[in-house]
């Protein structure tokens, strides 16, 4: 598995996707590719976590053993904490939620900084666990490209308090992704698609098979059905990623063909200069070093922006 760049959102030279995830700058989407003190507590409180047994309505049927005065059905004295009666939705958290670790927040991070579309999916929440899960959700993005951990660790505090939300559980694997947890992202983006049929994380997701050594299971993702529903920046990321899984499997001359294409003349676009980067690496492993800096320099030709290092890989 050849070793990839920086943070610097330059295409490596394995061929993984390095921007296939949200930006950390900008928001244009309901992901959190935009920018939590104290921690907020990740107790459950159900409407009836407080009422005890004794307050509820009697079960029917009928018992042959009578209860001891001031005492419950399990014998447990009516005013000892130990008697209260969770309820069914507690019962599940605390079972599907444990406590976890709460990355601080920043002070001036208060939530309103997330896009107002991934802000909209948080109103099925609790107003006080709404701007919890926003605030870390801010976090991702503010920290996406200083601190990846860090990131990722507000990730998972967000999909612990959100986990029904295919908006939380998306920016958790995309942070865990950015941290190189492979298996933690797959398990994230993979709910995300379960609960909202959204195949924009495809590509990604069948990066994360290649992280974690199974070339062969992201080409199967590569030719499954959900990648004709991909929009064109995400079916070039999705060649970009089969190709390296061929190069991940010693397939070098197929590595090049995956991305023999068409596009590779279109200018003007970000996938375009990715695409040709990933091309002329491709090349480069193949050991067709003229052809490689053809292509390194017909990438910086369209990358204005300098989001890779064709420049420098031509002139090597």
């Amino acid at each position: 598995m050849e070793e990839r760049r920086g943070n610097s959102g330059r295409p490596n030279n394995s061929g993984r996707p390095s921007s296939g995830r949200p930006s950390s700058g900008g928001s244009s989407s309901g992901r959190p590719a935009r920018p939590d003190s104290g921690r907020p507590s990740s107790r459950p409180s159900g409407p009836n976590a407080d009422r005890r047994r004794e307050d509820l309505p009697a079960r029917g049927g009928s018992s042959s053993r009578p209860s001891a005065p001031g005492r419950n059905r399990e014998g447990r004295d009516v005013n000892d904490p130990r008697g209260i009666r969770p309820t069914p939705m507690d019962r599940d958290q605390s079972r599907l939620r444990p406590r976890i670790f709460e990355p601080d927040i920043p002070e001036d991070v208060t939530g309103e900084e997330l896009e107002k579309t991934a802000r909209a999916e948080l109103l099925s929440l609790s107003a006080e666990n709404a701007k919890v899960v926003a605030r870390h959700l801010v976090c991702i993005a503010l920290f996406a490209d200083e601190d990846p951990e860090r990131a990722h660790k507000h990730g998972v505090a967000a999909a612990h308090h959100a986990g029904r939300l295919a908006v939380v559980r998306e920016s958790a694997g995309y942070a865990a992704y950015r941290a190189g947890h492979y298996e933690i992202a797959l398990k994230e983006l993979r709910a995300a698609n379960r609960i909202s049929g959204d195949v924009s994380a495809w590509p990604v997701m069948a990066d994360c098979e290649r992280g974690l050594g199974r070339p062969l299971k992201a080409l199967d993702m590569a030719g499954s059905s959900e990648v004709k529903r991909l929009d064109k920046a995400g079916e070039i990321e999705m060649r970009i990623v089969a190709s390296g899984a061929r190069r991940d499997l010693g397939e070098l001359d197929a590595a090049v063909i995956t991305l023999t294409c068409k596009e590779l003349k279109t200018e003007g676009e970000e996938w375009a200069v990715r695409l040709r980067y990933a091309y002329a690496d491709a090349l480069h492993a193949a050991g067709r070093k003229i052809e490689a800096t053809e292509w390194f320099n017909k990438c910086a030709e369209i990358d204005g922006d300098e989001i890779t290092d064709a420049l420098d890989r031509a002139a090597e």
